[in-house]
């Protein structure tokens, strides 16, 4: 047992001074209990077969399938949108909302669906996501204060009264603290804790894709070659293919999107939400669907996007009676226009080692044989032709065409270097698709099971990844790289700790001297114990597995005193639920961690005043609500 509180109390040292890296910490902690004769070699690694190590890697694909289908672009858009350009209103809303979903559904998915909208938010908002990823963890710990299915602890303490044949929690009785607590803990972190979380270096800054493609318009001088034209009804190419067109050919045009327009847009001067969500509905059913081919059959009405010289596109309009309309370079109807959850653009170099350096194009066969379309080269600050200039050495060509083909271009090899990360800007496309409802669906699915416990929460979460895999939201090879594994390894080794803790028998010794110690001062100070308690080795173990051990002596204490256990064990709820102080008190926790670039002070700074706010509140209202 002293060997076991030696190993915590180090463990703790090194991640609170940072000198080594979290997951390698936790490694060295799990070892050495092992090494120490404290566990097995079984209990030693079962933290990597837990349900909730798992069920983090799989929130990891899930989240991934979410932004590659612009789920969470979209919505992180729209809390900025509804934040107004104010850092305290995103704050409030982020909070508010992840705490009610958070007291339907499992916290850690919660925090792992809105953790992508959250930071894209914040950085559009020019500020750093530390500021807000951990705001959002408290709210999601506290919000499971809610109802009886928002946290394990709320069914371990209603179980254990309906076991001992005492009068049980229901539903929403545990909104009675919850609310209180949730109201606070926003409060505070809208006039305190906001101010003591610091700017910390994280993930790299997502790609503003408006303010890119305004910069390859400008380089590449697209306002010059892009036309936006319709195709009139009695068009000679309405039931043509784009090869039977040969607008190419003939004009030297090429058509760069096809964008379906059969659907009439809903009137947008009807209020309501609504009409809102048809005319988004109505965008997403008239996106293009892929990159135009030679056998794209064109349709009157539809919206075509022409690359070429002016004159070359009037005679071609003129030809096949096409209506010119108005193409917004600069805004985002052309980042609208050119990328999809589908299709993109990418800048590609000529590197020295190229193999069709003084060939065109037409003679590399380079559209066909990467499926990309060539929409300008360069050299310098010359724009080139695309049919008669060679390709040299330094040559940059910008492209489009499916995701998929400009990342197979990158890996090729050939002699051709794609500048950027494909993979970070397809994130950032807000414009939903129909891929983006399948996401989703599988997302409202995922949440339905868990809500009813068709099936346990780790298999709902793990069926979610499966099928985002499975329905095209992310490519299958990007399913491992899409996981944090140092945040999966931190929990999965930290689990352990928790087990020695039992096995050795001391949380149960700290727990018997708390309860010994305070049951002579009162119910109230038995209470603030309790709280104490069971909040202090949430910090570093499971909150289900402390409350499993702490609900019973609260309960034998409460009867030992002659009161009501159903304040106590409320109280153990709370306790349970204040898991605020370090980065492995609970899988939200965790789950920010890395994103958020935290160290343990940030935790503890914003973690150590909200938690007494959390026991002031508790121990006011608790007595309140269940008298003892």
């Amino acid at each position: 047992m002293l060997f076991t509180f030696a190993v915590l109390t180090v463990t703790i040292l090194l991640f609170v001074f940072s000198k080594l890296r979290a997951d390698l910490v936790a490694l060295l902690s799990m070892l050495a209990l092992y090494l120490g004769g404290v566990l097995t070699t079984q209990q030693a690694l079962a933290g990597f077969a837990d349900s909730t190590t798992v069920m983090i890697a799989a929130l990891f694909v899930v989240g991934e399938g979410l932004s590659r289908t612009g789920v969470t672009a979209w919505l992180g858009q729209h809390l900025m949108a509804q934040a107004g350009g104010s850092p305290m209103r995103l704050l409030v809303i982020a909070m508010a909302g992840t705490a009610l979903l958070s007291s339907v559904l499992s916290n850690t998915g919660t925090v792992a669906v809105l953790l992508p909208a959250v930071t894209a938010a914040a950085w559009r908002l020019h500020m750093a996501p530390s500021r807000f990823l951990l705001p959002i963890a408290i709210a999601a710990n506290l919000g499971g204060l809610l109802t009886l299915i928002g946290t394990p602890p709320n069914i371990v303490v209603t179980d254990a009264l309906a076991t001992q044949g005492a009068r049980p929690f229901s539903f929403f009785e545990f909104a009675w603290i919850g609310v209180p607590q949730v109201t606070a803990a926003i409060l505070f972190m809208a006039f305190f804790g906001f101010r003591l979380l610091r700017d910390r270096p994280s993930e790299e800054r997502p790609v503003d894709v408006v303010q890119l493609v305004s910069r390859l318009v400008e380089e590449y001088q697209l306002a010059e070659q892009l036309h936006r034209v319709r195709v009139r009804p009695g068009s000679p190419l309405v039931g043509k293919t784009l090869r039977e067109a040969a607008l190419g050919r003939d004009f030297g045009v090429s058509v760069v999107v096809v964008q379906p327009d059969h659907v009439p847009l809903a009137d947008h001067r009807e209020p309501g939400e609504a009409s809102r969500l048809r005319a988004q509905l109505e965008r997403i059913q008239r996106a293009p669907r892929e990159t135009p081919g030679p056998e794209t059959v064109l349709h009157e009405n539809d919206i075509l996007v022409l690359d070429g010289e002016p004159d070359a596109v009037q005679r071609a309009m003129e030809a096949f009676d096409l209506e010119k309309l108005p193409l917004d370079v600069e805004g985002e109807e052309l980042a609208n226009l050119l990328l999809s959850q589908d299709v993109g653009v990418a800048e590609v170099l000529v590197a020295p080692r190229c193999e069709d350096q003084n060939r065109t194009l037409a003679r590399a066969q380079f559209a066909g044989r990467f499926g990309v379309q060539v929409l300008a080269m360069r050299r310098g600050d010359e724009l080139l032709s695309r049919t008669h200039d060679t390709l040299h050495v330094g040559d940059s060509l910008l492209v489009r065409g499916r995701w998929s083909n400009i990342n197979a271009l990158a890996r090729a090899g050939q002699g051709y270097v794609v500048v950027g990360e494909p993979e970070s800007l397809a994130r950032q496309v807000v414009a939903l698709s129909p891929r983006s409802l399948t996401a989703l669906a599988i997302l409202a699915g995922m949440i339905l099971l868990m809500a009813t416990s068709a099936v346990s929460t780790v298999m709902a979460v793990l069926l979610a990844a499966m099928a985002m895999a499975l329905a095209g939201c992310l490519p299958i090879s990007a399913m491992y790289r899409s996981i944090q594994w140092q945040t999966v390894v931190l929990i999965a080794a930290m689990l352990p700790m928790s087990t020695a803790l039992q096995v050795t028998g001391g949380a149960q010794l700290v727990a018997d001297a708390l309860v010994t110690t305070l049951g002579q001062q009162g119910p109230l100070a038995l209470m603030a114990g309790v709280f104490l308690l069971t909040a202090g080795f949430s910090q570093v173990m499971s909150n289900t597995a402390t409350t499993v051990l702490v609900a019973p002596i609260a309960y034998n204490a409460a009867l030992s005193l002659g009161v009501a256990p159903q304040p106590l064990l409320m109280m153990v709820a709370v306790g349970a639920s204040a898991a605020l102080l370090t980065p492995i008190a609970s899988p939200t926790n965790a789950l920010v961690y890395i994103p958020g670039g935290y160290t343990w002070g940030d935790y503890a700074r914003v973690g150590l005043p909200l938690l007494l706010i959390v026991m002031g509140i508790g121990l006011t209202v608790v007595p309140l609500v269940w008298p003892l």
